[in-house]
């Protein structure tokens, strides 16, 4: 291993820095959730509509739902506040979003928004198995 390379390793594995580099991670994964929800709840007709065109039953409890886990669920995130179960939830939430309404793998705008949900439930997970660092409500 270069010298380079060893520095900049120490740089990123310092404590410090990788609470701030998990906060960060919060707050960015966060962000598209608390987005959908705000448009959810900004549209509603819209929202129910496109529920009820894949196929779910009981689309207005269904957009309720779904507004208050992106919405809460993502300023939770932020907030490092029970981050392991609410990173949970949302990796479930966004599995079952892409199973539901980006499982069209012929079209490859819907196969990339179908890849692009499990991906951010990967990253989800990894919030729900390491915590929220020492920069949030749980301190961990």
């Amino acid at each position: 291993m270069s010298t380079t390379t060893a520095t900049a390793s120490a740089q990123i594995s310092t404590p410090a820095t990788g609470h701030l580099l998990a906060a960060t991670g919060r707050v960015l994964i966060a962000a598209i959730f608390i987005l959908s929800g705000v448009g959810k709840i900004a549209a509603p007709a819209a929202t129910i509509g496109y529920i009820a065109s894949a196929g779910l039953p009981f689309a207005p409890a269904a957009l309720i739902a779904a507004a208050l886990i992106e919405v809460g669920g993502g300023l939770a995130l932020i907030a490092g506040f029970r981050t392991r179960i609410v990173a949970l939830v949302l990796a479930g939430f966004s599995v079952a979003t892409a199973l539901a309404f980006h499982a069209h793998f012929a079209d490859q705008n819907q196969f990339i928004h179908f890849l692009k949900n499990l991906a951010m439930a990967g990253g989800l997970l990894q919030v729900a198995a390491f915590g929220s660092g020492r920069i949030g409500l749980d301190r961990r």
